[in-house]
């Protein structure tokens, strides 16, 4: 390993120290390059972690292939009887063995299970303003119970975010939500959004950390804004309900130990 691997790896260290939850998305689960770094950090943390993915490019491309227009509202993909059954057959099924049977194929006792598994997501139909989202839902409990058997056992849950109500229906949640509903029950000492951007950019400059304060402050101010807005206030809510911190960042910096962390100060 040469010393700017090493160098990474001690960053990594620091961003992963303790029980860490992490979210990848579509674009990363199709960036076999990135999956193959990804994989060689997981082995060296010296905590396994847990993963919850999406897979939304995934979901799109087959719906396009067979002939159903994909529709959205606020950002979340609506998803009727049709499409629920192509969500949950490319997070819960295409998606979750992919990415577990390169875990396995590195000797990591991965296994991979979804919400629906032991009722380890519990949801509800999601309500928005702006029209009926259908089989979208939102996480009102989870099964800590399960996964905490998973991590004593060894094992490196791989989870996809299709999740269950109470009265059976199947549900799409959206893998951020997932994420965040985990690490908040579980109370891991970090929770990392792997997404498209660096992380939290304020006065043209990515920044390495920032407290509660300073993100009210840059969301009053302008200087965080659009799509960083829901990222950071998810980030805030997981810190102020228990977690240690959250950590912001894309592919290329996860690998290099770079990211924005936002902590409960």
């Amino acid at each position: 390993m040469g010393s700017s691997d090493k160098n990474a790896m001690k960053k990594i260290s620091y961003l992963m120290a303790g029980r860490a939850v992490i979210k990848i998305g579509g674009n990363e689960i199709d960036d076999f390059s990135f999956l193959e770094q990804f994989i060689t950090l997981v082995k060296g943390m010296p905590v396994l972690p847990l993963i919850v993915h999406g897979g939304g490019k995934e979901i799109t491309d087959l719906l396009s292939q067979l002939g159903i227009k994909s529709e959205k509202i606020q950002g979340l993909r609506v998803t009727d009887a049709t499409g629920l059954r192509v969500t949950e057959m490319i997070l819960s099924g295409l998606v979750n063995k992919r990415l577990v049977k390169m875990l396995v194929m590195a000797d990591l006792e991965a296994i991979g299970i979804s919400g629906v598994d032991a009722r380890l997501f519990q949801a509800q139909k999601l309500c928005i303003e702006g029209g009926d989202l259908g089989c979208v839902g939102t996480i009102i409990g989870v099964n800590t119970h399960m996964v905490e058997q998973l991590l004593i056992e060894g094992f490196l849950p791989v989870i996809s975010p299709i999740s269950i109500g109470i009265d059976g229906q199947v549900y799409n949640v959206n893998a951020d939500s997932a994420a965040q509903a985990l690490a908040e029950a579980l109370q891991v000492e970090r929770l990392v959004f792997i997404t498209d951007v660096p992380g939290v950019k304020i006065g043209g400059k990515f920044q390495e950390m920032l407290n509660t304060k300073d993100v009210e402050k840059n969301i009053q101010s302008g200087e965080i804004y659009g799509g960083m807005i829901p990222k950071v206030r998810a980030a805030l809510q997981a810190v102020q309900k228990g977690v240690g911190s959250v950590v912001i960042t894309n592919a290329q910096n996860f690998i290099a130990g770079k990211g924005t962390i936002i902590q409960n100060k």
